[in-house]
């Protein structure tokens, strides 16, 4: 969605040349000197070895910058950065290796060049990391802003309001809307005009790239690219299935004719076997771990209240499956038993799940075990069990599940999850078709790079305890 930068290009390459280089010298020097600090140096087969650094590199820095790891891409996240390093780090590992293998190069000590992997992955991570980090604080305040000049408005454009200023780090600075139906203002941004208006408004506001959210109005839509790539400007256009989940998209052409050809992504079954083997040993250490605050929890459950500390309820699982949720109790005694008088009161609108901001039912021990999500805890027995996962969807009842029409369906066809996109993207706040979308846009896009990501980020989403009710 952001355009990356070119003028950074050889202080990157730079900046990579200079940790490539201390990478392969230091595992060299310890294999042959003992220590970094020479006194008496040795540098046996010093002009070979000296061959294959420099070639090792010649192979990343194409790799590299073939994968866009010289520039900035703006919307790209940390951990998918560090992914894409160390993977082609590893490419360029087995290539040099096939070199060193048909050569018949003997001399080269598997000390130095597992080292030299080793550090190649660590340096150019870290540096990687913290480029980001420097930049996203740089953007947010200000640095290499882009005008941004978004085209209609509709239901469409909040999401993309929405998505701009949670991640700040795009410098995205939104001037305005053009717009027929508005008047005054949207959102607390100005409507600078109508269609019409379009090259008048982006020449007097400096305007960088143009987001287009009118998908039904094909001959407007059409006018404004137009205009903007005569302008040279960047165009986004939001796509008209924007509301369904849109699996991956490539583009391909029929002759002169480009398709947009959408594809189901296939999983190797050891990404689904790395997966469970994650949920086991975490959760396993986990339930070792906090058998002290359960056994806590339950007391003060117990003391708080009438009734046991668990809340076991029958939930749908993996394709329909049904199996017993483990909760700590945050709720009166047959709390189940009065739902049917706040049904009028339920605060999810457009879903069918039912959730209410102050319900009476909570207990004061339950409210604060809502908040910071200790309520949740006893699930991890689920995911030892294998009925759940660390991350996926959460599981609705079976009555909820049951009220589901077809195109939530999708969201069954992986394991439920302590914790997911939705969690982690606003919890109990989100409205119920935004929840949904986020269970089947994880679905469509999963990776166990992903579910690392959910898990480092639901740390934040749970201290905070907002859309905790």
């Amino acid at each position: 969605m952001v355009k990356p930068t070119k003028n950074v290009y050889p202080l990157y390459v730079f900046a990579d040349l200079c940790l490539s280089a201390v990478s392969f010298y230091l595992p060299y020097i310890v294999r042959y000197n003992k220590s970094i600090f020479l006194q008496h140096p040795y540098f046996p087969n010093y002009k070979e070895y000296l061959f294959i650094f420099v070639l090792w590199f010649i192979f990343l820095f194409f790799i590299f910058d073939r994968e866009g790891l010289y520039t900035t891409d703006r919307s790209i996240s940390i951990p998918k950065e560090i992914t894409k390093v160390i993977t082609n780090i590893f490419l360029s590992s087995m290539l040099i290796g096939s070199v060193i293998f048909f050569a018949k190069y003997r001399f080269l000590s598997r000390f130095v060049f597992t080292g030299n992997v080793l550090f190649l992955i660590i340096s150019l991570s870290l540096w990687r990391a913290i480029k980001r980090l420097t930049l996203r604080r740089l953007i947010a305040d200000g640095f290499h802003n882009i005008n941004i000049l978004i085209v209609g408005y509709d239901r469409v454009t909040k999401v993309v309001l929405e998505e701009i200023k949670k991640n700040p780090w795009w410098g995205f600075r939104v001037v305005g809307f053009l717009d027929d139906k508005q008047e005054k203002e949207v959102e607390g941004f100005p409507v600078l005009g109508d269609l019409n208006s379009f090259l008048p408004v982006c020449r007097k506001y400096f305007i960088d790239e143009v987001i287009v959210t009118l998908p039904y109005e094909f001959a407007a839509a059409i006018n404004i690219i137009r205009s903007a790539q005569k302008m040279h400007l960047g165009v986004r256009v939001v796509p008209n299935n924007f509301e369904e989940v849109v699996p991956l998209v490539d583009i391909q052409y029929l002759g002169i004719i480009p398709l947009l050809t959408y594809k189901q992504r296939t999983h190797h079954p050891a990404e689904f076997m790395l997966k469970r083997t994650l949920d086991f040993i975490v959760s396993l250490v986990l339930v070792i771990m906090l058998s002290p605050l359960f056994f806590i929890i339950s007391i003060f459950i117990t003391m708080d209240s009438p009734g046991g500390a668990f809340y076991i309820q029958k939930r749908m699982g993996h394709k329909g499956m049904t199996f017993s949720f483990y909760k700590f109790r945050s709720m009166v005694k047959d709390a189940d038993k009065l739902k049917p008088r706040l049904l009028k009161k339920n605060e999810v609108k457009d879903g069918v799940i039912f959730k209410i901001r102050n319900d009476p039912r909570i207990t004061r021990i339950g409210r604060f075990l809502r908040r910071y999500s200790l309520d949740e805890l006893p699930q991890l027995l689920n995911v030892l069990f294998g009925d759940m996962s660390l991350v996926g969807p959460r599981p609705f009842s079976v009555e909820e599940s049951a009220k589901f029409d077809y195109n939530h369906m999708p969201r069954l066809n992986i394991k439920p999850g302590i914790t997911g996109l939705s969690q982690i993207k606003g919890r109990s706040n989100l409205l119920f078709r935004r929840w949904i979308k986020w269970d089947l846009w994880y679905i469509n896009n999963w990776s166990f790079w992903l579910d690392l990501y959910i898990l480092w980020q639901t740390i934040p989403a749970v201290l905070r305890g907002k859309g905790a009710y």
